[in-house]
């Protein structure tokens, strides 16, 4: 049974069980929970008692009697309503507030309480309730309150992102509408930026991948740097419109010299052969990293690139703390990650192959290149250098949104 009809008649069960649990006793209860786990079929008593509540060897009693009603198996007397062995919370009033006192995101207990610094499993939190509150409580019990409650195991989620500047929103629209033009008219819409590095050599490299049991891909115990053939920097270019990616690989350094490098690279590659009657270029890049806002090498690197093909390049950069938004985050490099996890990048040559086959159900391609050039840091501009620069800022945010010009003289 697949898991939407299991959840759908669990729900069915659910709703048949409130409107008759108050006119039923013990067996009739019993019985009735049979019936409908021997309708349902496979995995049918777990999904009753899921609805219901009821524990599984309860019901599979209920099917016992059933199916010995001739006389082959005895039917369990009626017990009186109330009578039984009473839960937890009812002989402890006090257990769930207390319970609750410990996991509540405020005061998170006691804080000179140990539990405050350990992990808060259903284990822990029993024992605590024993030492702190003298109740002897079993960690199963202790799960079932907690759900009873609305709590359920939760992961952390990255969702705080910062003081937000005032115009983050305005911003995105203004690239949207940016894109949208660009889309409608043809002219090339890049998304930019640099992947994390990683260390080339015999190191493990997260996530996993099937190979024969017992045998897996024998890597270093410590990932030292100077055990290292090398280090990647990827630097990647994704055509929006075209949904493909180029990926320039470097070995030296991070800077505004490699990123520009990188999307001269595309363009020699790809994107003269793809756009070849555009005189337009348009980047959208994060505002801070070697394609940063602020780095005026960047806008020296562009405005040489803009001469050299000819084209106007216009960039718009997202604001701060929201380089998540750039399309080539989850459009390419996340897919990246996925091809190449489990394996170890012990050389370039394996790093160029991963991601140059790297591919998606929606018909991602990607490209790849080693770039073994010398990028030094370091590389001061003078502002002498910049106002030989032809950029036209934009009315709104010319610090984000701007336009290299080729230069008369060029």
């Amino acid at each position: 049974m697949k898991l939407a009809e299991r959840q759908k008649a669990e729900a069915e069960v659910r709703r048949r069980y409130q409107l008759l649990k108050d006119s039923m006793d013990e067996r009739v209860a019993r019985h009735w929970a049979a019936t409908e786990a021997i309708a349902i079929g496979h995995s049918g008593v777990a999904i009753v008692a899921r609805a219901t509540g009821m524990a599984p060897r309860r019901i599979g009693l209920g099917k016992r009697e059933l199916r010995g009603a001739a006389g082959d198996v005895p039917i369990v007397n009626v017990r009186r309503r109330g009578s039984g062995r009473q839960p937890h919370e009812k002989v402890h009033p006090e257990l769930v507030p207390a319970l609750l006192a410990l996991v509540d995101p405020e005061t998170r207990g006691d804080p000179e309480s140990a539990l405050r610094w350990s992990k808060k499993s259903t284990h822990a939190l029993s024992e605590e309730m024993f030492h702190t509150h003298g109740i002897r409580v079993g960690d199963k019990t202790v799960a079932r309150l907690l759900r009873d409650n609305g709590y359920s195991l939760q992961a952390t989620h990255k969702t705080v992102e910062g003081k937000q500047h005032p115009d983050r929103d305005a911003q995105f629209e203004h690239i949207n509408r940016r894109a949208a033009e660009c889309m409608k008219k043809g002219t090339p819409f890049i998304s930019v930026d640099t992947k994390k590095k990683e260390l080339v050599g015999n190191f493990k490299n997260a996530g996993t991948e099937w190979q024969p049991q017992d045998a897996p891909e024998l890597v270093d115990v410590h990932d030292f740097p100077d055990q290292a053939v090398g280090k990647a920097i990827p630097y990647g270019v994704f055509d929006v419109a075209d949904n493909s990616g180029f990926v320039n690989v470097g070995t030296d350094h991070d800077t505004p010299a490699f990123a520009v490098a990188s999307i001269g690279a595309w363009w020699n590659m790809v994107g003269c052969k793809r756009y070849p009657d555009s005189k337009d270029l348009f980047i959208t890049a994060d505002a801070g990293g070697s394609n940063g806002h602020r780095p005026r090498a960047w806008k020296l690197e562009l405005q040489q690139l803009a001469d050299r093909l000819g084209i106007a390049i216009h960039v718009s950069h997202f604001p701060p703390g929201t380089s998540k938004w750039n399309k080539i985050e989850h459009r390419l490099f996340s897919f990246i990650s996925i091809n190449w996890r489990g394996r170890p990048l012990r050389t370039y040559e394996t790093v160029i192959n991963l991601i140059s086959n790297t591919t998606t159900r929606g018909g991602l391609v990607v490209h790849a290149k080693l770039d073994k050039r010398r990028y030094p840091t370091g590389r001061k501009i003078s502002a002498k250098e910049m106002k030989t620069l032809n950029i036209e800022r934009e009315p709104f945010h010319g610090d984000w949104n701007y336009t290299v010009r080729p230069r008369a003289a060029a």
